[in-house]
């Protein structure tokens, strides 16, 4: 397995533990970490494996959970009956069909441009993206490699007999054997595994349900990302927002903008109670939202307590000028922040280890700490290590009694969650069915001739096709004639004859295109957008603040403190 293009995340992600020296912390931008946002059926994942996760056999495999944090290295898998989206910063958006195997080969930072590079194992795949100036997206899928080019949507198949891209919006490079395609808004373009195959490009096909699933997730994401953009100046960080509006309501705090609060809690309520903690080599230990709106709150942003409504999470830090939390030396607090061009820091956890004696805890983080520094919300008590897990109840601090600050989570800490093992992805045999009007997939009955030769690292005709030629001999008929007969036994109508025998040609692991060196990487020439994130521009209006029943005005903060808010663009974020 490869490892980034830019900075070795294994070094890069170490801040998050607090062990890097101030030099190699200069570098720890190039990390990056994005979210699995919605889970159905079965979902796994691999954090490290060697080339191609679907064949290394030591690759440890285990089920995913909502709001997984993946890094540059992972692989993900649905099952027969499962479905994944993630979730990228500006917006991009992949979503996985069954059976499919997609590896994070590269998620990095090139001058505040987000890289990525993506290989599409196996099935399919549909791509959103939405580039701002600079940003690179590219997919490999068998044969060749898909670059975006500007604001586009593209399906990606990968099966058994060869790959097929299909653009349904904006446009797309197709990178072969040092050749380039342009393909535009209805165009597909496929090729079938051989030696000869000659690319086909085509009127793309009619939408399958898949297609109609992920149209109907983007109209809802940009629909309630429309919404809550009227609190929130995000600076080009879209992911999670969708989400804060169909699980939450957002409350002008006078003085600090708009807070939000999930449907539900009451005044008593515990932040840290929808989670788990999960721990990772390279990353360090993480906090795993379990509810749907679990993302943004527990890695961006920060905590106030308000007077009959108790804790609400602050959108702030997103956007670019106003007060800025970097001002306030929010940037860096305790241990695993670190920012996104400019834009957000990541968080772990959105909370302060403290410590009193052999009482260690949890306070939720308020925007104008800083590091080092007692807490704000010390005030509001400590939510205190609990045998395996944090208890729901803050511990009241007694007066005169001190409190530190922790700059790292306690060693040894005894409740990380296990996520339970699974086996590896297995190889399911299915062949795009190709015409005029594009390509589709069809998956093969187990009575199928179609069976995989790790050696040759894809699937061949083993028995039908043979049979079928004996056959034919025996009945005097032309050999012509006898492997046309196999062939459609077999019912692989995309593949030639002679290339489905024993000696078909072994098909090549292709890297991803290595992606232009700056940040200056001509965005015109490649269409990017002026600004990043998924949802600016005639996707989704965003109507006006004065329609959503879900505002509400509320008294001030009890924390005594004044500033610049972050809400509805108030006070933005600033540099980090």
């Amino acid at each position: 397995m490869k490892h980034s293009y830019f900075f070795g995340l294994s070094l890069s992600l170490l801040l998050i533990c607090g062990v890097l020296s101030p030099s190699a912390q200069a570098d720890a931008s190039h990390a990056r970490i994005v979210r699995l946002s919605l889970v159905q059926g079965q979902v796994r994942f691999a954090r490290e494996f060697k080339k191609d996760s679907m064949e290394d056999t030591k690759a440890v495999w285990e089920l995913a959970p909502l709001n997984l944090p993946i890094r540059d290295g992972y692989a993900l898998s649905t099952d027969s009956d499962g479905r994944a989206e993630i979730e990228f910063e500006n917006g991009a958006m992949a979503f996985l069909s069954p059976n499919t195997t997609i590896e994070f080969y590269d998620l990095s930072l090139d001058e505040g441009a987000y890289v990525t590079r993506l290989i599409l194992r196996q099935g399919s795949g549909i791509f959103y993206v939405h580039p701002a100036k600079g940003d690179y997206f590219s997919v490999t899928g068998g044969d060749f490699s898909v670059e975006a080019n500007g604001r586009t949507r593209f399906r990606l198949d990968n099966f058994d007999d060869g790959s097929s891209v299909a653009v349904e919006l904006g446009q797309i490079n197709v990178l072969r054997n040092k050749g380039t395609q342009l393909l535009t808004k209805g165009q597909a373009y496929s090729i079938a595994v051989g030696k000869d195959a000659t690319p086909v490009i085509a009127r793309a096909g009619e939408p399958d349900d898949f297609d109609k699933w992920v149209s109907g997730r983007i109209d809802s994401v940009a629909t309630a990302t429309a919404y809550s953009s009227q609190y929130v100046n995000s600076g080009g960080y879209d992911s999670g927002f969708a989400d804060l509006y169909n699980y939450g309501s957002f409350y002008n705090v006078p003085g600090y903008g708009y807070g939000w609060q999930p449907y539900g809690v009451g005044m008593g309520w515990s932040p840290f109670a929808f989670g788990n903690w999960y721990y990772d080599p390279m990353a360090g230990w993480d906090f795993i939202g379990s509810a749907q709106w679990g993302w943004l709150p527990y890695h961006y942003g920060g905590w106030m307590f308000a007077n009959g409504f108790g804790w609400m999470w602050m959108p702030m830090g997103f956007g670019f000028g106003g007060l800025g939390y970097g001002g306030f030396g929010y940037a860096g607090y305790g241990y695993g922040g670190y920012p996104y061009r400019g834009g957000p820091i990541y968080h772990p956890i959105t909370a302060v280890w403290v410590r009193s004696g052999n009482t260690t805890g949890l306070v939720p983080l308020n925007p104008l700490d800083k590091s080092g520094k007692t807490p704000i919300n010390l005030a509001h008590g400590v939510y205190a290590l609990n045998g395996n897990g944090i208890s729901a109840v803050p511990v009241a601090p007694v007066a005169g009694e001190k409190w530190s600050v922790e700059k790292s989570p306690p060693k040894g800490m005894p409740f990380a969650t296990t996520f339970a093992r699974t086996t590896q992805p297995v190889r399911v045999s299915r062949t795009i069915l190709s015409s005029n009007t594009g390509s589709r997939a069809v998956t093969l009955s187990r009575n199928s001739s179609i069976v995989y030769d790790a050696g040759q690292h894809r699937f061949v005709n083993s028995n039908n096709a043979k049979k079928n030629v004996e056959a034919a001999k025996e009945t005097n008929v032309k050999s012509t004639t006898n492997t046309a007969v196999a062939e459609r036994n077999a019912k692989v109508p995309n593949v030639a004859p002679a290339e489905r025998g024993a000696t078909v040609m072994n098909r090549p692991h292709i890297n991803p295109p290595t992606p232009p060196m700056s940040a200056a990487r001509s965005a015109e020439s490649r269409g990017g957008e002026s600004r990043g994130g998924m949802w600016s521009g005639a996707e989704a209006s965003s109507p006006s603040i004065g329609s959503s029943s879900s505002t509400h005005s509320i008294s001030s903060p009890s924390a005594g403190h004044s500033g610049g808010g972050g809400g509805g663009g108030a006070a933005g974020g600033g540099h980090h």
